[in-house]
């Protein structure tokens, strides 16, 4: 594992009636998008079980160590929409300015903080978006009006932010 560095290889929205809202993968090319789907989805119960033993944090940190090499965390909103993220910790090789942060093995819970807080600041961003309506995206909403399609998130500058905040996260950093 000498000369690598963990990345963010995929980061989920998970709505509150534990529908996906947004998925990305990086780099998307080289991942399986149902595989992830799947690991997703597994991090559910994860969350139900440790939810009345959170107090006011919202920050679940690691989740489960899919093998050795994937790991995920994950996220609590007030509004119960849960954010994942799936660190590939042999993620891509390591720079220069990598080897300026810690090399110590493995991720505390606090490196992720940064990601997890950008991520909830694009979806309050979208949230204020007028146009955006979060029922919309609702499997319950969408079963009572007999609505054919995808719940999905569809803006762009969501996705985009969403892309930057993958692409810039790295050990260490502490703003995103």
């Amino acid at each position: 594992m000498a000369g690598r560095v963990p990345s963010v290889a995929c980061i989920g929205v998970i709505g509150r009636h534990n529908n996906p809202l947004h998925i990305s993968l990086f780099p998307a090319e080289e991942r399986a998008p149902l595989e992830f789907q799947f690991l997703l989805s597994s991090c559910l119960d994860i969350f139900e079980a440790r939810l009345p033993h959170k107090t006011a944090d919202q920050d679940f940190g690691l989740l489960q160590a899919v093998d050795e090499r994937l790991a995920m965390y994950g996220w609590l909103t007030n509004t119960g929409v849960k954010f994942v993220i799936v660190v590939d910790m042999e993620g891509r090789p390591a720079t220069a300015l990598d080897s300026k942060t810690s090399s110590a093995v493995g991720l505390r819970d606090s490196d992720l903080k940064p990601a997890f807080k950008a991520l909830q600041t694009a979806y309050i961003m979208l949230l204020r978006n007028p146009f955006y309506n979060p029922d919309e995206h609702s499997p319950v909403t969408a079963n009572a009006e007999q609505r054919v399609g995808s719940t999905q998130i569809t803006s762009r500058k969501f996705i985009q932010e969403v892309k930057r905040i993958g692409d810039a996260w790295a050990p260490g950093v502490t703003n995103i």
